[in-house]
């Protein structure tokens, strides 16, 4: 499968315009169009999109996965970009045919959760804009930052819970993006009986006993801080709980696989060498 998709059925890798009217729905890419000094021209993003702080002041479209045509082109873009993983685009087709309906360019670009998947991204997103001369050095920073790792006496074993709040919680297993940042940050996945996300039970909880629970900080801040996570059943009863061992990070950075890849895994890794108690 190419590594790069491309909707309009003229467009190629140089046919993107020297000053485009981007929007962006996807906030890995976003990032990488920021590095490569591409911000003035996004004109709109998707909620995904929080990095850099200046994004935040642009026209929001919605969740890549449930964006309108009509709210995109109402920005009026020349291309509009985004990504696909495992095979599927991350924007319903319909909408995408929309977009090439009223004459706009897309660009879907392979995202594969990985180093090298990364810096492939990086690579093919600075060629579609005429950038590839400033890819290199965004690469090499990725290098230099998973280089510059403590290894683990001991790896911990990391329970990833997604939360919004205490009645919407669920845990990450086998394949998913936080895994692999888990594992690069040598640390292992505390569950590997199932693949992607599956609802917390305290049952299962107890079972994996994790010594370490990680969260997006808007998750923990939906549970009321470490001590709201602590009342939810079973967290208590694990090491991490009895510990207080949990591990906050900002959500696109920790999953987002884009040119802060090395910076996310740094900032696990400190912590897992960290003595991590919050809040006591």
């Amino acid at each position: 499968m190419n590594s790069l998709f491309w909707a309009s059925p003229m467009a190629t890798a140089q046919s993107a315009p020297k000053s485009p009217r981007i929007v962006s729905l996807n906030g890995t890419v976003t990032e990488i169009l920021c590095a490569l000094g591409l911000q003035a021209q996004i004109v709109g993003t998707d909620v995904t999109s929080t990095y850099p702080a200046a994004m935040a002041k642009l026209p929001k479209v919605g969740h890549n996965r449930n964006i309108g045509a009509e709210a995109v082109l109402a920005l009026q873009p020349t291309v509009v970009v985004g990504t696909q993983t495992h095979g599927g685009m991350d924007v319903k087709p319909e909408v995408i045919a929309q977009f090439g309906q009223a004459g706009v360019k897309t660009l879907f670009f392979n995202q594969t959760h990985s180093a090298d998947g990364a810096k492939k991204l990086i690579g093919e997103v600075a060629a579609a804009f005429g950038q590839s001369a400033k890819a290199p050095a965004l690469i090499r920073k990725i290098d230099a930052d998973l280089a510059n790792l403590r290894k683990p006496s001991r790896p911990q074993k990391i329970l990833f819970i997604y939360a919004r709040g205490s009645g919407n919680m669920m845990v990450a297993g086998r394949n998913t993006p936080v895994e692999k940042v888990i594992q690069l940050a040598g640390g292992v996945n505390a569950v590997t009986d199932f693949d992607n996300f599956k609802p917390l039970t305290a049952e299962a909880l107890i079972a994996a006993n994790p010594d370490v629970l990680l969260l997006f900080t808007s998750g923990l801040n939906s549970m009321g801080g470490i001590n709201g996570l602590l009342k939810v059943p079973g967290v208590a009863q694990t090491m991490a709980g009895r510990n207080r061992h949990v591990i906050e990070m900002d959500g696109q950075l920790l999953t987002g696989f884009g040119p802060r890849l090395g910076l996310a895994v740094q900032e696990l890794n400190q912590k897992l060498s960290q003595d991590l108690t919050l809040n006591k």
